[in-house]
């Protein structure tokens, strides 16, 4: 599992940070992901990121 976001659509509303703070952070006016090796013990908290975004500009990649 890797988040991905698309920082051409992203408006920087900071939802995704919010709901997920330790994966997503807003860097000058965009949603950032952290790096990490294993996303999976965020799975909820990312899947939850991504249908709150209100322009549905991140994507979950197997």
């Amino acid at each position: 599992m890797q988040p991905i976001v698309n920082k051409e659509i992203c408006i920087g509303c900071g939802t995704c940070e919010g709901i997920c703070p330790e994966v997503f952070k807003i860097v000058d006016g965009k949603s950032e992901v952290q790096k990490m090796a294993d996303y999976t013990a965020y799975a909820d908290k990312i899947k939850q990121a991504v249908e709150a975004c209100p322009v549905q500009c991140i994507s979950i990649e197997e």
